[in-house]
């Protein structure tokens, strides 16, 4: 019944909204705090707003219905350091070579990551006056040069690696908790979920009159397989062990979020807070539920990129709403910058589009026509256009098309029933990777394609070699 009113108050915010000749224009609201909140590798119906019956999350449960909860709400990669990479920067990642997470075996050089020429969020929000932290997991760029204050964050606090003990104990550079580059004494830390927990709450009730925009990346609940007996109590009624424990680490965030949500409403500014939740891919693992989509993390089936998403910001967006149309975490790059007083629209670098106008039913229109996804530098792909997808891995030979207006359980391939599609959207998909460019370095993860695949980056860097 209220959205007349919203949609004219979404109006007069985001367009040229005046009055009369001589009227005074309307008064443009100050920009929301914006909290960005991150988990690793959680399964897709592990949250209740998706279906979970076994794991509490109430706190999440209830921002969700308060807001607005994604149905086909994507990541732009199955796993964790590209798909942060997407995420930070609004573009898809292969259109800098971040297609893989990063060699394991040393700190790499600062040429492995997100380069320093792409513009992050937070320096984006910098721009328009918002303080900046990065709080967790980093993950896109191991070198000092690439670390979160050089990337546009005045705070940080978190590890620079790919995984960590939930305990804080130090073991190397990558797996050192750090305060603006200063160890963190082990002894001052107790259970990573909750010290993250309470460097953002200490963030928010930092007296300073700018708004904030805090990078919240849990590390939860990705292994080691680790949690308290608080939260385990809250997990006791499952009988699998691993499952159990799996759930008490996704209740520590729930549990989380419930405390920042609290600051927030104590201190009086829960109204224009913009909270986003999604996870960085699909659920690892036997204990992770991904159902009923197909595949987990590391896979371009629904189960390794589509994840628990929402977006809750009382002021602005209108509460129970479940959004259909596809979207992808590249959005909330340019959803966030419009919220806060910027133009997103001319921001032509960005892949994402600012989400605003969508929600609140301004245009009826699909955000996106077709998504593409990149692994493997390249090796294996999909691509999404209306309700058909696409899958192929050059290694096996394989492509499968999907309908997942019948099928979203990706059970029915009907590529050979379809030969005219498969190859509209293969050619959409080269088109698209024509503006990209080769993986930075190799995929560590993927070792049986390993040769393959770096025949395939020397094949790629040579066809891209200017001609003399």
């Amino acid at each position: 019944m209220m959205k007349p009113l919203f949609l004219l108050l979404l109006l007069c915010w985001f367009s040229a909204c005046s009055g009369p000749q001589g009227s005074e224009a309307a008064t443009k609201p100050p920009p929301p705090n914006i909290i960005v909140v991150l988990t690793d590798d959680q399964g897709w119906a592990d949250t209740g707003f998706n279906g979970a019956t076994d794991i509490p999350t109430p706190n999440l449960d209830r921002l969700a219905r308060e807001g607005v909860i994604f149905t086909n709400g994507y990541v732009s990669h199955p796993y964790c350091s590209p798909s942060r990479a997407g995420l930070l920067t609004g573009r898809y990642q292969a259109r800098f070579g971040h297609d893989c997470n990063m060699p394991y075996d040393t700190v790499n050089d600062e040429s492995v990551g997100t380069p320093l020429s792409e513009i992050m969020l937070s320096e984006a929000l910098k721009e328009q006056g918002y303080r900046t932290s990065a709080i967790g997991k980093w993950h896109v760029g191991d070198h000092p040069a690439l670390h979160p204050p050089a990337q546009g964050f005045d705070h940080w606090f978190g590890f620079p690696g790919g995984a960590m003990n939930y305990w804080g104990t130090p073991k190397g550079p990558l797996r050192t908790v750090v305060r603006n580059s200063v160890p963190v004494p082990p002894e001052e830390l107790t259970y990573l979920t909750d010290d993250f927990t309470q460097e953002a709450i200490d963030v928010i009730m930092t007296k300073d009159e700018k708004p904030f925009f805090i990078y919240l990346a849990y590390n939860a609940p990705h292994s080691p397989d680790q949690a308290t007996g608080k939260y385990l109590k809250q997990t006791k009624h499952i009988e699998y062990s691993g499952r159990s424990i799996y759930a008490a680490m996704v209740n520590a965030i729930d549990a989380g979020v419930g405390r920042i949500d609290s600051t927030l409403v104590a201190k009086g500014i829960r109204e224009n807070t913009m909270i986003v939740f999604l996870s960085d891919n699909g659920g690892r693992g036997q204990w992770a539920d991904n159902r009923p989509n197909r595949g987990f993390k590391g896979m371009l089936f629904e189960g390794g990129i589509k994840v628990p998403f929402f977006i809750n910001w009382p002021a602005a967006i209108a509460r129970d709403q479940r959004y259909d149309h596809m979207i992808t975490s590249l959005d909330i790059y340019p959803t966030a910058v419009a919220a806060a007083g910027a133009d997103a629209g001319a921001m032509k670098q960005l892949d994402g589009k600012d989400l605003l106008p969508f929600l609140s039913g301004q245009n009826e229109a699909p955000p996106h026509e077709q998504l593409f996804w990149r692994s493997v530098g390249g090796y294996e792909f999909a691509v999404r256009k209306g309700d058909y997808k696409l899958y192929k891995n050059a290694s096996k030979e394989k492509t499968m098309l999907f309908n997942l207006a019948t099928d979203p359980g990706e059970r029915q391939d009907i590529a050979n029933s379809n030969p005219e599609l498969v190859a509209q959207l293969e050619a959409a998909y080269r088109t698209w990777d024509a503006e990209n460019i080769p993986p930075g370095w190799v995929d560590p993860h993927i070792e049986n394609c390993r040769k393959d695949q770096e025949q395939w980056v020397r094949e790629r860097a040579r066809a891209l070699r200017p001609a003399r």
